[in-house]
Formats: structure tokens, C-alpha cells, sequence
């Protein structure tokens, strides 16, 4: 992939009344949830970065992740190399501020299932978090 330009700024999170963005998933009570730390933000950001397709974006058509286009393709062992292969080249390109600790990726044929876990931190110090994301033989992709 290219490089691209990176911008650096201060953390908004030093001041605690201020909200840096909006947390994913929407709904709840109220329903945009807004994050006031860094880290938040950033998982955030990487959970809209694993559900984006690519070319879904206007003006940013690489910004995704192939997750989706697992759904048409047959379940293989190369699939899992080639999956988290994508996944952190995606994640390395566009939050470079992620580090990617392990990708796993678990297939079932039989029941037609995907269940790729990630373990991510956003700073050298900061705590292990572990995203799931489950595809069904439906088309449902989900993020747990």
C-alpha cells in the first residue's frame, strides 16, 4: 500500500469535560455515546475501520477491510492467512496509533462461520482490549 501523511496533535483527553468523538455501536440511551479518552476513540475508530467495506467510503475507496468479501469466498486454510494478513495491513495503514498484538482468525465449516478475535492496544503501556467479530453464513457480520 502507499504511504500516507501523518498528522500528529495534542490528546483532547487531558481535559475531561471535553468529548473527543462519538463511540460505536450507535444506540443505547442516549444514543450517540460520546468518548472523552483517547483510547476510546481509538477502538472506536478501528471498529469503523473492521465493518467498512472497501470502496464504501466516497473520495476514500481503500478505507475498509476485506471482512466482507470473505462472504463469498470458500472456507480454506489460506483464508485465515490471507484474512489477518489484510487486517493488519489495513489496521497499519490507517491507525498506526493501534498496535496489533494478535490476530486470530476460526472458521467452522460446517455451520458456515467466521469468528476472527484481535488483540489490540493503543499505547505501549495500555491495556490488552479484545475485539470479536463473528460472520454468519447470513451475511451478518457483528463486533463483540
Amino acid at each position: 500500500m502507499p504511504s500516507r501523511k501523518e498528522y500528529k496533535r495534542n490528546p483532547l483527553d487531558l481535559k475531561p469535560n471535553k468529548a473527543i468523538g462519538v463511540k460505536l455501536p450507535l444506540g443505547g440511551d442516549p444514543i450517540f455515546q460520546l468518548s472523552y479518552t483517547t483510547e476510546d476513540q481509538a477502538l472506536s475508530n478501528l471498529k469503523n475501520l473492521l465493518l467498512t467495506r472497501k470502496g464504501e467510503r466516497p473520495f476514500q475507496p481503500l478505507f475498509g477491510s476485506d471482512i466482507f468479501s470473505l462472504l463469498f469466498e470458500q472456507i480454506s486454510a489460506n483464508i485465515n492467512v490471507e484474512l489477518e494478513d489484510s487486517i493488519r495491513g489495513d489496521i497499519e495503514f490507517w491507525l498506526p496509533y493501534i498496535i496489533v498484538d494478535d490476530v486470530n482468525v476460526d472458521t467452522e465449516e460446517d455451520n458456515n462461520k467466521v469468528s476472527i478475535t484481535l488483540r489490540v492496544r493503543v499505547t505501549e503501556n495500555g491495556a490488552n482490549t479484545q475485539i470479536t467479530i463473528l460472520v454468519t453464513e447470513q451475511g451478518n457480520v457483528s463486533i463483540v
